[in-house]
């Protein structure tokens, strides 16, 4: 399944790509003529101008932006995009920590029947759209420790990430990387994912939840806040490695369950090259999440909505309960496209 979204997507800006190498092949070649045709140019001291590489990689995402754009525009999206036409259902946590979520609580192959239950379950409650799970991994997660550099964060290690990428692979399922960033920011962190974000079948989160950056303390003090300015620098990271790599549009699955967790939602700008899903994490009685979602998600619209359900916080109270698959396709509305279970 997924490998047919990529190869159609290498057919769409292939082009794209070809004239943004042209254009940097066009003026390197053009400064090489100029000073072979001056010989005393160099004997005078005069330097050819050196070349602007961050100009024409922002030209060439511009050109991709546009190219991009009037695709979306004539098909309504661009070849390979996975929303809206399946539905996400997720599995939370790290698989190295019993406390983040059902990824690492229970043992792996007890958590893979629960997987493919839950999995069932979404289909049969509603045929009409394929389910496709995901494994929704903490990569970078927030920590009561400032460490070394005093930013509360530390990364998952590469025999972790790539443990993670293979139980993904094994249920034919996306992966997404999840950050928190602490006392850092995107700006830092993000980069670190370069390399994993080529795979056509790895997406990202971002938890405001642990942006500690403008509360100026550690995590688990104060609930986090990201600005639409931190979101769009997401999507323009996503969308570059998107363009330069040949991929069908990634996802972008930001975290919210208040208000102040997300400020100025309608500066957030959308690129076609990036699906963004604002999931409404919050846990507790049903009465509760469902007022969370209309108030955060449904009347705050970025483009794609998600829910959060909790095996152990969910139920905590009774009589309350983890809500059931066709309780959320039937009272929220919009009809969440992405499902995460924790």
């Amino acid at each position: 399944m997924h490998s047919r979204f990529y190869s159609a997507w290498r057919g769409a800006l292939g082009l794209g790509l070809l004239a943004s190498l042209s254009l940097a092949a066009c003026n390197r070649s053009g400064q090489g003529e100029n000073a072979a045709g001056n010989p005393d140019s160099l004997a005078a001291g005069n330097k050819p101008a050196p070349t602007d590489t961050l100009k024409i990689k922002r030209l060439a995402m511009q050109r991709d932006s546009l190219k991009a754009d009037s695709i979306a525009r004539k098909n309504g999206q661009l070849p390979g995009a996975i929303l809206p036409g399946h539905r996400i259902v997720a599995f939370y946590g790290n698989i190295r920590s019993k406390g983040m979520g059902i990824l690492g609580r229970e043992p792996k192959a007890q958590m893979m029947r629960k997987f493919d239950k839950v999995l069932a379950e979404w289909q049969a409650a509603d045929p009409s759209i394929p389910v496709i799970p995901a494994i929704h991994s903490v990569t970078i997660t927030a920590q009561g420790a400032a460490g070394a550099d005093g930013k509360y964060r530390l990364m998952n290690s590469k025999s972790t990430i790539e443990e993670t990428r293979a139980w993904a692979k094994e249920k034919n399922a996306l992966l997404f990387m999840d950050v928190q960033v602490g006392l850092s920011d995107l700006e830092h962190e993000l980069p670190k994912l370069t390399e994993y974000m080529k795979d056509p079948t790895i997406h990202l989160g971002i938890d405001p939840e642990f942006a500690m950056q403008t509360k100026k303390v550690r995590p688990g003090k104060k609930i986090g806040t990201y600005d639409a300015k931190d979101v769009n620098y997401a999507i323009n990271f996503l969308a570059r490695i998107v363009s330069e790599n040949h991929l069908p549009p990634k996802m972008l699955m930001v975290h919210r369950f208040t208000k102040g967790m997300m400020t100025n939602y309608k500066n957030i700008k959308l690129d076609p090259r990036v699906q963004v899903i604002i999931d409404m994490d919050g846990w507790g009685d049903p009465v509760l999440k469902k007022d969370s979602y209309k108030a955060y998600v449904q009347k705050e619209p970025v483009q794609y909505t998600g829910f959060k359900l909790f095996y152990e916080y969910d139920p905590k109270r009774p009589p309350h309960h983890m809500m059931e698959p066709k309780e959320v396709l039937t009272q929220l509305t919009p009809v969440p496209l992405y499902v995460q279970y924790q």
